[in-house]
């Protein structure tokens, strides 16, 4: 059964897409992290494999530093498949720091059937989805819309999670820069039982 089941998960890596739609700009090349800075501990925790990013190991996260990587109103789609009981997530209006969970900017959580209960699709911590909305070992998108104070998050064209942030809001009490303003993206690798791939990273610049 392992066997199929690591079978069947190659054979999905196979079948992603590698273009980005028309007004979408590629922030990977799909052959390694050029435009792309690796926080400073567990390094090996992201690598390059079948065009694909690999987040595997403890936490890392990785962020993009390419030209004009200060991004606001945007729609971010990144393509993302998951090993079994798997976390992740995906930031946006974040800024590169060493170590950490990052400070500023939000996640977009990435996980189908880890323990954590937030599931796929949700603003993490801020509008969680609890309902599960893709599949391991398959691929799905996460398209991302951030307009003004409003996020949008929708999965393979389903919304999973909206949020307007409030006038008086001052961030949570973790982190109080976590505010919709601007910044860049970047992914997470979050332990060393979780494997998740992301490909066909896009963006475009909304008005």
């Amino acid at each position: 059964m392992r066997i199929l089941t690591l079978i069947t998960f190659a054979s999905a890596l196979a079948l992603a897409a590698d273009k980005p739609e028309k007004g979408f700009k590629s922030l990977f090349n799909g052959k390694d992290l050029t435009g792309w800075t690796k926080a400073k501990e567990n390094e090996d925790s992201f690598s390059v494999h079948d065009g694909a990013i690999v987040a595997k190991g403890p936490r890392c996260h990785l962020y993009y530093t390419g030209k004009n990587a200060n991004f606001k109103n945007f729609e971010l789609k990144v393509d993302v498949m998951t090993a079994e009981k798997s976390n992740g997530g995906i930031y946006f209006n974040t800024a590169y720091q060493e170590k950490g969970w990052p400070a500023k900017g939000f996640e977009v959580q990435v996980n189908n059937s880890h323990g954590d209960w937030r599931r796929t699709g949700g603003l993490y911590s801020i509008a969680d989805n609890k309902e599960k909305v893709a599949e391991d070992g398959k691929w799905f998108t996460e398209h991302i819309v951030v307009k003004d104070k409003k996020v949008t998050i929708f999965v393979d064209g389903k919304k999973a999670s909206e949020w307007d942030q409030p006038a008086d809001w001052k961030g949570t009490k973790e982190f109080p820069d976590r505010a919709l303003t601007s910044g860049t993206i970047a992914l997470q690798a979050h332990d060393p039982g979780s494997t998740v791939h992301y490909k066909n990273i896009r963006i475009k610049q909304l008005k």
